[in-house]
């Protein structure tokens, strides 16, 4: 008989603001402190050690990111407003529109699994069937999509250095999400303009767009391995079920302790999907009192590697399969 897990997960949904206060202070401080560097370096002449700190520097925009979704989710602060008001804030800093990702973000959530409600906030999955039924330029452009080098470096900088400034179809829903966009973009302008007053347009360039880039590629990377491995799972209209699409359907990337640390937990994604008011920092207990959940859909850094090779998924076989194995 299955658990109700969604149930049994309520006791870990209560957010603690010190705590929260606290992960958002060993983030922020250490960036600052890497851009500082990273900036002076390039000032200096030094762009080889600008560029090494932007490595490190990424990390923990990605884990700024991470505390941004965890805002998204209303699981950061007990507050709403708090999670909102910070989430907005860290969205300048990730190129992200806090209200419109989020709106996307809980489409995703509703839908994660459906193959009848694919498409919004996640990567484009064709099964074998459907891209069979392709013509054969439509068949090459859902190649060039799924191409390594286009998922995980042109595009993420196609979406947030540019389709992430105007993200027009969640701004069109209300007027919260057409502010927050402009907000967004209208802070990061002047950002822009200060740094070019200012004569730091060589390190705005080298340091912070190398930066950006470099955590778009790595939030991409976990956003396809959370959910594009072997034995994911995806079903049809009343086949389709929340508990068994978030257990089986995301999966636990299982990651050693300092990336661990720095993707705040994103890894244990099955838990996250099954109760998203969960915060990071409660997930690793989680693991520990019901050490059944550390055991599905496991998928290691050498499975991960693995994974970038499946594009269709395969109704008669129940998983993701690539090219090749669809031939």
């Amino acid at each position: 008989m299955r658990l109700p897990w969604r149930r049994l997960l309520v006791a870990y949904q209560q957010s603690d603001n010190r705590r929260s206060v606290l992960e958002i202070a060993v983030t922020v401080v250490p960036l600052l402190l890497l851009w500082a560097g990273a900036w002076w370096a390039a000032v200096t002449g030094l762009w080889w050690a600008a560029l090494l700190l932007s490595v490190p520097a990424a990390a923990f925009v990605v884990r700024l990111f991470m505390i941004q979704h965890d805002c998204g989710h209303q699981s950061f602060f007990s507050h709403a407003a708090l999670n909102h008001w910070v989430g907005r804030v860290i969205g300048v800093i990730t190129l992200t529109p806090y209200d419109c990702w989020r709106r996307e973000h809980a489409i995703h959530h509703a839908t994660s699994g459906d193959l009848d409600r694919r498409g919004v906030g996640s990567l484009v999955t064709l099964t074998v069937d459907e891209y069979r039924a392709k013509t054969p330029l439509g068949r090459l452009a859902y190649r060039a999509y799924r191409n390594p080098f286009v998922l995980f470096v042109v595009g993420p900088v196609w979406v947030f250095f540019v389709q992430q400034r105007l993200p027009l179809k969640t701004m069109r829903e209300s007027w919260r999400q057409l502010a927050c966009a402009l907000a967004t973009n209208v802070a990061l302008a002047l950002f822009v303009a200060a740094a070019i007053w200012l004569g730091a347009w060589p390190g705005l360039v080298l340091v912070h767009v190398t930066t950006l880039a470099l955590a778009a590629a790595g939030g991409v990377w976990l956003f396809f391995v959370q959910h594009q491995f072997e034995q994911t799972h995806w079903a049809r209209g009343e086949a389709w079920d929340p508990v068994e699409a978030a257990l089986k359907g995301s999966s636990h990337y299982v990651l050693p302790p300092v990336l661990r640390w720095l993707t705040a937990n994103i890894g244990v994604h099955h838990v996250h999907h099954l109760a998203s008011r969960i915060p990071f920092y409660r997930l690793p207990k989680v693991l520990k009192d019901h050490p059944e959940l550390s055991q599905m859909s496991r998928v290691t850094l050498v499975d991960s590697i693995r994974c970038v090779g499946l594009a269709l998924w395969d109704e008669k076989r129940m998983k993701l399969v690539s090219f090749a194995d669809a031939r």
